[in-house]
């Protein structure tokens, strides 16, 4: 492993751990899903050094673009009282401590063992392929796109139904509710929508 690899490896950890540590400890819920984002990125950027280039574009598009934005809006639309969620938290703090220390005693464990193993930061022993063989994304998309391409479809015609449903389930009619004419939007002229006024001074705008 190069100079760069390592200084890059201790950066994205740092940069994981502190931004981890600003999720948990941050007083605003929108700021603690802003550092959890932050900790995606690095994370992605371990797996990068790694050879894992799969699981990096999985952690940006699938964890960064829906489930931390998803997480965003939920926080920021919700009306939450934070009070007793911190009330929560305090209570069952030395139960998460417990398991946090078992956690990272077996991540630490595990890691110095798979470290040793490969020969001290071998990349590629690390990722277990021999020098010159294709990247886990080439693999998979061999295996992909001919041994499971049927299955690969089929899960493709689902996702696809799925979400014709829920459009469907969307613009469903329903009683109460004002439905959209596009048609009506589109053809309304800007001196149907604006109104040019010039207010003397004080007397403000009537509506």
């Amino acid at each position: 492993m190069c100079v760069m690899q390592i200084f890059a490896f201790y950066l994205f950890a740092s940069i994981v751990l502190a931004s981890g540590a600003f999720c948990i400890f941050a007083r605003n819920p929108v700021h603690s899903v802003l550092w959890l984002i932050l900790a995606f990125f690095n994370a992605a950027g371990l797996m990068v050094l790694v050879g894992a280039e799969f699981i990096a574009a999985l952690l940006v598009i699938v964890y960064v673009g829906a489930v931390a934005v998803l997480f965003l809006f939920v926080v920021m639309m919700l009306d939450i009282d934070f009070a007793e969620l911190r009330a929560g938290f305090m209570k069952h703090l030395p139960l998460g401590l417990l398991l946090a220390v078992i956690l990272a005693a077996e991540l630490i464990i595990f890691g110095v063992m798979s470290w040793s193993s490969a020969g001290m930061g071998d990349a590629n022993a690390v990722v277990g392929l021999p020098e010159g063989a294709p990247s886990n994304i080439e693999q998979l998309g061999a295996l992909l796109y001919t041994k499971y391409v049927f299955l690969f479809e089929a899960a493709g015609m689902i996702l696809l139904v799925a979400m014709v449903g829920a459009i469907v389930l969307t613009h469903r009619t329903r009683s109460g509710v004002r439905k959209q004419n596009i048609a009506d939007q589109v053809a309304r002229r800007p001196e149907d929508a604006t109104r040019n006024t010039q207010p003397e001074v004080g007397k403000g705008v009537e509506l």
